[in-house]
């Protein structure tokens, strides 16, 4: 049963109504109290058949103002790579004994990156990261022996996002407590990232829905055609 603070602010939100951005922003920013700092979740759909892999889309962006939260880092590496990536803040680093700490069931981290000869061994704990959305991918810049790069980029708020089952993309832009325009210039930084990755087989509209909620609030249904005043 929906909680007495759900039902109040479900009763601020039209579910008929597709709001502009700022509305629709104003709206979510205003949804903070509780116990917690709610995450910010947006779930776009794009004008993209899923299924056909050229019309996949996959990437990563560098949100301006990160995710409002510590992002724990395991680092894949050895040798100078190794000191590499801990100084550059990974909060693990290793190969074999952390594949096998995986193996054994722990995950106590938010995304991994590693260097290209690591892969091999990494493929071990493949079933268990991928998943999780945590498998190392050279599209999203987590495969790379640029790693104290990515370690920093991870640490300081980069996002991972990919298509789902019917051209949706879910990804999280911030916290509640950002307020408006700092959600919506994160927002912003990853639709224009996703805009330029339009394949080239995809007709028609792009850009088909967007919706944005917090963790324990209403979604609140965003008119696409109002993106463009960003």
């Amino acid at each position: 049963m929906p909680s007495k603070r759900f039902k109040e602010l479900r009763s601020k939100v039209d579910p008929t109504k597709k709001y502009s951005l700022d509305e629709g922003l104003k709206l979510i920013s205003e949804m903070g109290g509780g116990k917690s700092d709610q995450t910010v979740e947006m779930a776009l759909r794009l004008g993209v058949d899923a299924k056909q892999s050229d019309q996949q889309i996959r990437g990563a962006v560098n949100l301006p103002h990160g995710l409002g939260k510590k992002v724990i880092v395991l680092a894949f590496a050895k040798g100078p790579k190794e000191k590499e990536a801990q100084d550059a803040g990974a909060d693990f680093v290793g190969g074999d004994d952390l594949i096998k700490k995986i193996s054994e069931g722990w995950m106590e981290f938010d995304q991994v990156v590693a260097t290209p000869d690591m892969m091999v061994a990494v493929s071990k704990v493949g079933k268990l990261l991928g998943p999780r959305g945590l498998m190392p991918n050279p599209k999203t810049g987590t495969v790379t022996f640029d790693i104290g790069k990515a370690v920093k980029d991870c640490k300081a708020g980069k996002v991972e996002f990919k298509t789902e089952k019917a051209g949706i993309v879910q990804c999280s832009i911030g916290k509640v407590s950002f307020g408006a325009q700092k959600l919506k210039e994160n927002l912003a930084a990853l639709l224009e990232t996703i805009t330029k990755m339009k394949p080239s087989s995809s007709k028609g509209i792009y850009l088909r829905g967007l919706a944005l909620s917090a963790t324990m609030s209403p979604g609140v249904r965003i008119d696409v055609a109002s993106i463009g005043d960003m």
